[in-house]
């Protein structure tokens, strides 16, 4: 049985019941203030928070008990430590109007006890967050374009630091130990961006950095982990660039073993989304101008597999890793493709259309899909789906009823092992309308039942799951490769040309003079250095007939030319 699903909106806080008995969960005490601004799950989902405008509540799951009521009311963001027994909270940043000093606004509380351990300044929302490993080992927060190192979740005392000049983002390996980190620092007056990765806390000396990546044109750069912490991508991107309004961007992969380079890709244009498999063993790109290509790669950035073009710009693994889906969100349809990664074959397609939020189930089958406030302010509402495409529930809110978020209640690890596919598809409630995948373009009354002579997009098909990619091919030629095609192309075409008129000449005869037809037409051998050495003298004898021609007709020639005529 799938977990639950918790839902926030204009009414409150509610939950409903996920696969296959979906429905309302009269259990949940839920909130009806619509001044609830957040609510955050613990990574194993056995608690649950939010904040209602007047205090921060903690309950279990397991029977809905309030555990703890914490005394903040203007709670914009939280989040619980990876084991559960940390739970931060972040207000906006004020001054004491009489000290002219910084009010705290970084809290953090013990879960055990409920006790607050700290307060902390914490300006800036974006990155408001310390970074935990999964066995809560150490946290990581920048502090003043500084990283501090905290362990064990003492908060009073920094363990170490790093120093990075006017570092300004980081990203912990949640793995470990051995602990990794990654440092990002700007390029500026001319220099380069440079991200370092660094073992912990093995921070100092020149050589302390165990790889290194430096690029340019970074004005923001996106750090992710795998999930065994052994490998790192970074997305590089600009806002503007000469070609595109998407800006230029870049990704970059770097190992633990110090390995650093660019990844490869087969189609010019911008890069939509990456994503990790669950079992860090290889990862997904989705890139190009429209219609967009995926491609998975190993880890060794080598193309293994092409799933080909598609309307399409968001990838995701589900927890298990053995199902990725291929999404069109935004300005798209809402396209759905559902792959198997393991037969790189493809499950099925479908359509979600207006979708603002996607979420794998924790039992890697399920896929609750939302169209939510702010970004679609009408037709607010989800979607319940099993991979195979079937919809299993649509509930859409009433009018003037808007919904903020939608998440699936987490689940502990090795709760849902990973199952075998299934390619047939699950029977779904009678009540609930399949969508209609097969929908057609408008077409005028005049051109119906017709042919469209006109394809807007020409996809490319997924390649051949039996046979390796050329790591090396990189599809969209660079302008110095195809001058140097273009060069080659022209030397065999001239090469030709030149060939079958001395073919030509050959087999002319020559009035008074002997013909090339009787000193034998040249036979090839089928051995290529002897039919050059054929097809060479061959050029010499129609060069000499050529010249013969010429005395014949009474022009004056050369006494080079005379002597070549004689040494024949």
């Amino acid at each position: 049985m799938a977990p639950p699903i918790t839902l926030r909106g204009s009414d409150g806080i509610w939950m409903v019941n996920g696969p296959p008995t979906l429905g309302s969960r009269p259990d949940f005490p839920g909130e009806t203030s619509s001044k609830t601004k957040v609510v955050v799950f613990s990574s194993d989902g056995a608690l649950i928070a939010w904040c209602n405008g007047e205090s921060v509540k903690v309950l279990k799951t397991s029977d809905y008990q309030q555990l703890w009521d914490l005394p903040h009311a203007k709670v914009q963001c939280m989040k619980f430590s990876p084991k559960g027994s940390i739970l931060l909270l972040w207000e906006n940043y004020s001054v004491n109007s009489e000290t002219q000093q910084g009010n705290a606004n970084l809290h953090i509380y013990n879960m055990q006890s409920g006790k607050l351990l700290k307060s902390l300044i914490q300006k800036k929302q974006a990155n408001w967050d310390p970074v935990w490993t999964n066995d809560e080992g150490i946290c990581c927060r920048n502090v003043n374009n500084e990283l501090h190192f905290f362990e064990n979740n003492d908060f009073d005392s920094i363990k170490t630091k790093l120093h990075m000049q006017k570092v300004s983002s980081f990203a912990l390996a949640v793995s470990g130990p051995p602990y990794y980190v990654a440092g990002y620092v700007p390029g500026s007056k001319g220099q380069p961006s440079f991200i370092r990765l660094y073992k912990y806390p093995n921070f100092g000396g020149l050589g302390a950095a165990i790889a290194n990546r430096s690029f340019y044109k970074a004005e923001d750069v996106k750090m992710l982990w795998n999930n065994a912490g052994t490998a790192l991508l970074a997305l590089t991107s600009t806002e503007l660039s000469d070609q595109s309004y998407y800006g230029d961007q870049g990704l970059h992969y770097m190992n633990i073993n110090g390995d650093a380079c660019l990844v490869p890709r087969s189609k010019n244009g911008p890069i939509y989304n990456i994503a990790w498999s669950p079992k860090s063993t290889e990862f997904c790109v989705v890139y190009g101008f429209m219609p967009a290509k995926a491609t998975l790669y190993n880890m060794k950035t080598e193309p293994i597999f092409d799933f080909g073009t598609g309307p399409r710009n968001c990838c995701f693994y589900n927890p298990q890793g053995n199902i990725l889906c291929l999404a069109g969100f935004g300005n798209l349809r809402g396209n759905l493709e559902f792959w198997d990664v393991k037969q790189k074959r493809m499950i099925t397609q479908t359509q979600s259309p207006d979708t603002t939020s996607f979420e794998w189930c924790p039992d890697g089958e399920h896929i609750l899909t939302s169209t939510c406030s702010p970004r679609l302010r009408v037709a607010n509402g989800y979607r319940v789906w099993h991979y195979t495409g079937t919809l299993l529930q649509q509930v859409l809110l009433e009018q003037n009823h808007e919904l903020w978020e939608t998440a699936w209640q987490p689940a502990p690890k090795g709760a849902y092992p990973e199952r075998p596919i299934r390619y047939g598809v699950v029977q779904a409630p009678v009540d609930v309308p399949q969508p209609d995948v097969k929908q057609k373009a408008y077409r005028p009354p005049q051109a119906r039942g017709t042919e469209a002579s006109v394809k807007l997009h020409e996809y490319e098909a997924a390649s051949d799951p039996t046979k390796k990619l050329n790591p090396g091919h990189t599809g969209e030629e660079s302008k110095a490769a195809i001058k140097n095609r273009k060069k080659r192309e022209a030397r065999k075409a001239k090469s030709a040309q030149e060939d079958g008129q001395a073919e030509t000449e050959a087999t002319a005869s020559v009035p008074g003079g002997p013909s090339l037809s009787d000193l034998g037409r040249p036979q090839l051998t089928g051995n290529p250095e002897v039919d050059k050495k054929i097809k060479n003298l061959n050029k010499k004898l129609s060069a000499i007939q050529k010249l013969k021609e010429q005395q014949q007709a009474g022009k004056p020639l050369e006494k080079n030319q005379v002597n070549i005529i004689k040494s024949r």
